[in-house]
């Protein structure tokens, strides 16, 4: 059921259940609806070679698990995104659930589309952010290069980095180098 805040009509998770499966991702952000097409096949060949090598590193050996679009991600009850990779630590299955992720994952890889770019460069970095999520891929196939930010003690992005050949995720667990030059 929708909230009101402040005058204005909130979409909630319990709404964006009920969004048609069209073949389109649905995502809410600050409970507003966006609506995306289907992303180009260049897109899912980065998405593909970055997921094996995250899958490799990471869930092969049973360190974490790597979700890829669509995969639900409830952030909040205002915010459900389809991020096109997540990453979430074993440690943290809990958060799991049959139909969706219920709490940030410890990486979040977007990348950009013409009709998503914009969209992943401020609303969801600043959605990202307040949610907690460890670090933040963007990936930009038209450079060729992945803008990092990670997330400082005082719960801030920081930019970390752009990369065009080799990019390395850790966390206090977890680790993976994602060879770039394979991407693209």
């Amino acid at each position: 059921m929708a909230i009101v805040v402040n005058r204005e009509t909130k979409l909630t998770y319990e709404d964006y259940v009920h969004f048609p499966d069209d073949g389109r991702i649905h995502e809410l952000i600050n409970g507003d609806h966006y609506v995306s097409p289907s992303p180009t096949t260049r897109h899912q060949r980065i998405s593909r070679r970055i997921q094996f090598q995250l899958y490799e590193q990471l869930e092969k050996p049973g360190l974490a698990e790597v979700f890829n679009a669509p995969t639900d991600i409830h952030l909040t009850e205002i915010d459900v995104v389809q991020p096109d990779l997540a990453v979430i630590d074993a440690t943290r299955a809990h958060i799991i659930a049959p139909k969706k992720v219920n709490a940030a994952p410890e990486l979040v890889v977007e990348i950009l589309s013409e009709s998503t770019a914009s969209r992943d460069e401020s609303l969801k970095l600043d959605l990202y952010q307040r949610a907690g999520v460890a670090e933040y891929w963007i990936v930009d196939p038209e450079a060729n290069e992945v803008r990092t930010y990670k997330i400082d003690a005082e719960g801030v992005y920081q930019s970390a980095g752009t990369y065009r050949e080799r990019l390395e995720f850790n966390t206090a667990r977890l680790h993976a180098v994602v060879d770039l030059t394979a991407v693209w």
